[in-house]
């Protein structure tokens, strides 16, 4: 006869354990909770997961591994695993938390990793893989993780149009003579799409890379 362990699987409770961090952050993943989501006791859940950071560690992992590094070439493979990771750290803002903590270190090599190979694969010259590809990891994970602070500042039920709209006001009310620059793109800041611009450094960053050495 199977035991409750055994017909818990841990997948499973990382599953459920994502579910509570998106719900409550992560004061509200506790085994009690996670035991009543699960319908079990928490003897069973250690039997899989031996304390919170492990599980935390787990969740960041199941979450952020998930970015898929499709595209016909380097560059579009670097894209598609930034926008991925951007995107699974704005659908799950307490991500951006944990990947400062040295629990999360094995998620980060992996995806350093896969940047890192891309990056060989662009031909950059070796003695200069370690600076490019620790400036898009850098760019990526500090980018989307501001990204998700930001949202989590906000009261629920705030629209992004309004805060944005409100900071592009005082932006564009500031002294001409002090603030040239951001009254000329305070317009900007009111209209642009977080994701298009993201991609955009990503752009950036790519084309100093890729640039030939004069």
């Amino acid at each position: 006869m199977a035991t409750r362990a055994d017909a818990l699987s841990r997948e499973r409770i990382v599953e459920a354990a994502v579910e509570l961090l998106d719900e409550a952050g992560e004061s509200g993943l506790t085994f009690r909770a996670l035991s009543a989501r699960l319908k079990t006791g928490p003897g069973a859940i250690y039997w899989h997961v031996a304390n919170k950071n492990e599980l935390l560690a787990a969740a960041t992992d199941a979450v952020l591994t998930s970015a898929t590094d499709t595209g016909e070439t380097p560059g579009e493979r670097i894209r598609t695993v930034a926008l991925g990771l951007f995107d699974a750290i704005d659908a799950h803002p307490w991500i951006g938390m944990q990947l400062s903590q040295v629990a999360s270190q094995s998620t980060t090599l992996r995806i350093f990793e896969r940047i890192g190979q891309q990056v060989q694969a662009l031909g950059v010259p070796e003695a200069a893989q370690f600076d490019a590809a620790s400036a898009l990891l850098n760019y990526i994970l500090g980018v989307a993780g501001q990204n998700a602070a930001n949202a989590r500042t906000q009261e629920p039920g705030t629209s992004r149009n309004d805060v944005l709209g409100a900071e592009s006001a005082i932006w564009a009310s500031l002294d001409t003579a002090e603030f040239p620059f951001l009254r000329t793109i305070a317009a900007q800041l009111r209209d642009h799409d977080d994701r298009d611009q993201f991609l955009a450094g990503i752009d950036l960053i790519l084309a100093g890379i890729t640039r030939p050495v004069s």
